[in-house]
């Protein structure tokens, strides 16, 4: 099909809350180097999006301005030097931007194809968290078979995607969350144990249910106000992966002493300012080890709830409440 010269997506005339985003005309993308354009048909809500629409989170230079950063839909144009994928070619994939809109530019070493057996609102409640979790919690922090692992967040998309993957490549998974109702969907996805951190100290319970040994890891999007005591929670040559900052960046007592004496490692990544080289290699190793789970029905989705494409200000207000459990998918069709 011919590529339009317009299309609708969700303008963002200024920073604030949700309400400032607004349906808008106009002109569609056109493939450069190395992209396919993806005619939208579902586009999962991340807290990054949040975070950009809030003035807090800039698209990197070369990245469209447009909200959204993972798409699922139909290949309808190929940018120079594509030989991934053919028109017509059903996708998902991790986009540097330009999601929350009817076409979208796809950086091609960053889409994988539908899972057997998944439609458009399954595959693009896949990429943004499968791609953050593989990178963070296996290729960073090094989760193997037999250790286990702190998931804080446990019922976001982020946290439901870890704990089914650590689950399924053989680690001991424990999980904090803020309700009983989140930590039993935690348990449900694989976890040991669901922590309810509004009436539990996880510190406690991970030294309890550990022995005293403490986890091999600890996957965290809190920062600041967790960082004593994820240190505490570590056990020896541990580490520490920190993706996002939800309770602040800036730690000013926290106590290092934990990193030398127990030998832990601290690290943790962005998505967004990674190469395309890096990007195309966990996109690899997803397709290769991830995608048979998902195909399998050994690991999926949890989707919390899908909107209409013009429900987009609900769809930020629900994220910004948390009260979800898994994702929330916007509909295109």
């Amino acid at each position: 099909m011919p590529l339009p010269q317009e299309m609708r997506y969700v303008d963002v005339p200024g920073f604030g809350g949700p309400e400032v985003m607004r349906m808008a005309t106009g002109p569609a993308p056109l493939p450069r180097p190395g992209e396919v354009i993806v005619k939208v048909e579902a586009a999962g809500i991340n807290r990054p999006d949040v975070a950009q629409r809030s003035g807090k989170y800039p698209p990197p230079k070369d990245a469209s301005p447009i909200l959204g950063l993972e798409v699922a839909g139909t290949v309808v144009a190929l940018g120079e030097g594509v030989t991934d994928f053919a028109i017509g070619a059903q996708i998902c994939g991790l986009a540097n931007g330009g999601g929350y809109a009817e076409y979208c530019a796809l950086p091609a070493g960053q889409a994988l194809p539908f899972p057997k057996g998944y439609d458009a609102v399954r595959a693009a409640a896949l990429p943004e968290t499968f791609f953050t979790v593989w990178a963070n919690l296996f290729q960073m922090a090094g989760l193997t078979e037999g250790e286990s692992v702190l998931i804080h967040g446990g019922s976001s998309g982020i946290g439901t995607t870890a704990i089914q993957l650590a689950k399924a490549f053989g680690a001991e998974v424990y999980a904090t969350a803020g309700s009983a109702e989140k930590c039993e969907a935690c348990e449900r996805l694989g976890a040991r144990r669901g922590i309810n951190y509004r009436d539990e100290d996880f510190v406690e319970v991970i030294k309890t249910e550990t022995g005293g040994k403490g986890v091999d890891v600890i996957l965290d999007m809190i920062g600041a106000s967790y960082f004593d005591r994820n240190l505490a929670a570590l056990g020896r040559d541990g580490c520490l992966s920190i993706i996002a900052f939800l309770g602040g960046a800036v730690a000013e007592s926290a106590n290092l002493s934990p990193i030398m004496v127990k030998r832990l490692t601290v690290t943790g990544s962005t998505m967004r300012p990674r190469t395309a080289e890096e990007k195309r290699a966990i996109r690899d190793e997803l397709r290769d080890q991830v995608w048979p789970l998902l195909e399998k029905g050994d690991v999926a989705p949890v989707i919390h709830t899908v909107l209409p494409f013009d429900q987009v200000v609900e769809a930020h207000r629900l994220m910004e409440t948390s009260s979800h459990i898994g994702k929330i998918v916007l509909d295109l069709r």
